[in-house]
Order: C-alpha cells, then sequence, then structure tokens
C-alpha cells in the first residue's frame, strides 16, 4: 500500500446490534493490506470502545478511518452532550451509563481507558451539548 485509504462509516445511537460493524470493516480491511496482527488488534479494541460509547453516551455518530503505510488514523465524532470532565471520565470504572446499558453488559467505565492504552496518541476534544471528537492514532 503507497496511499492513503479512507473510509467513513456511520454509527447509529441506541443500536446495539449494529455496534461495532465499522470495526469489524476495518479489521478486515487492514487485515486484507497486511497490517501486523497487533496493530489489527489495537485498532479494533480502540475503535469498538469508541463505537459503544457513541451508541450508549451520544446516538451515535460516525468514524473516518484514514490508513497509511506507517499508521492508521481514526477519528470517531458525535454531537451528543459532551463530555464534562475528560480527566475523571478517562479514570477506569467511572461511567456515566445508564443501568439499562449496564445491564446488557456495557457501561462499565473502560471504553475511553482502553482506547487510550490501546493507541499510540490519543486527544479527545468535547464541548457540553455541541459533541466530542475522539482522534486516535495507532502504528503498524
Amino acid at each position: 500500500m503507497t496511499e492513503k485509504v479512507t473510509k467513513r462509516y456511520e454509527v447509529s445511537g441506541a443500536d446495539f446490534t449494529h455496534a461495532g460493524e465499522a470495526s469489524g470493516k476495518v479489521k478486515a480491511l487492514l487485515k486484507q493490506i497486511g497490517y501486523s496482527p497487533d496493530a489489527i488488534r489495537r485498532v479494533a479494541i480502540a475503535m469498538y470502545e469508541g463505537e459503544i460509547n457513541m451508541v450508549i453516551h451520544a446516538n451515535g455518530g460516525y468514524v473516518l478511518a484514514e490508513i497509511y503505510p506507517d499508521r492508521i488514523d481514526i477519528l470517531l465524532e458525535d454531537t451528543g452532550p459532551g463530555i464534562a470532565d475528560i480527566g475523571l471520565a478517562m479514570q477506569e470504572g467511572y461511567s456515566t451509563a445508564p443501568d439499562e446499558v449496564r445491564s446488557l453488559g456495557f457501561g462499565a467505565g473502560m471504553g475511553l481507558a482502553n482506547m487510550k492504552r490501546y493507541t499510540d496518541a490519543m486527544r479527545i476534544e468535547s464541548e457540553i451539548g455541541v459533541g466530542t471528537k475522539v482522534y486516535i492514532t495507532v502504528k503498524s
């Protein structure tokens, strides 16, 4: 692969049935391109966590994946309520997920922490009442 490949995926809010489809599609594409299994695993985990966050907290959004020979840059953007305290939201175990989501096995408060753990770079921009953008990079 010598040029950038760009893919955009919509994520529907409150749709746990289809949550993770974007990360699955990117995972398959990275396998086809020949990325390392480690990079593929890390991208899949981070993207899945981001998609689940959009489903739970933000009524959906979109994922933009830019695949380069040496890295994968991903933007996860939503128009949800925003994150009031990013530092608090990054703490393992902190969650604002409602009880009905927790009863489905989601909302354990590991989403953002896992995204940071499995990526080489992560940046969050969030504005209350406007939405959140999460930028992540995984090196190949």
